[in-house]
């Protein structure tokens, strides 16, 4: 068990709510294998210290995950993960991750910023997904 932890990042301009993000932050990290069975999760007071949100966001977040059987609260110790959500498509993550660091640079280099990076990927993203390619 690794002592690299979680950092949870809100984005106010996503309109997803911030309990939301915290969902997806920790499905996305369990997804690519950034968190494993046995890893502890931040404390809500360490949540709400790092992000200013409400303690209760952080509990309705944790809640919604221990739910759906992806984490287990252990009373005076944390929240820990129970099952992850990686498949075996994780060997292709870094070739494609490096992939896509380069297009990042060259994004960067042509003048985008994180807004306009961010809209160019969705707006791809969608249509691609639409047209049956992604």
């Amino acid at each position: 068990m690794g002592l690299e932890m979680i950092e949870f990042h809100l984005d106010g301009r996503s309109g997803v709510s911030p309990y939301q993000q915290i969902v997806q932050q920790v499905r996305n990290a369990l997804r690519l294998g950034l968190l494993r069975e046995g890893d502890q999760l931040p404390t809500v007071k360490d949540v709400v210290a790092a992000l200013a949100i409400n303690p209760n966001t952080v509990l309705k977040a944790y809640r919604e995950l221990e739910h759906e059987g992806l984490v287990q609260a252990k009373p005076g110790r944390g929240t820990f993960v129970t099952r992850t959500l990686t498949d075996n498509t994780l060997a292709a993550h870094g070739p494609l991750r490096q992939d896509l660091r380069r297009w990042l640079t060259k994004a960067r280099k042509a003048g985008l910023d994180d807004e306009s990076i961010e809209a160019l990927f969705l707006t791809t993203f969608r249509s691609a997904s639409q047209e049956g390619v992604a």
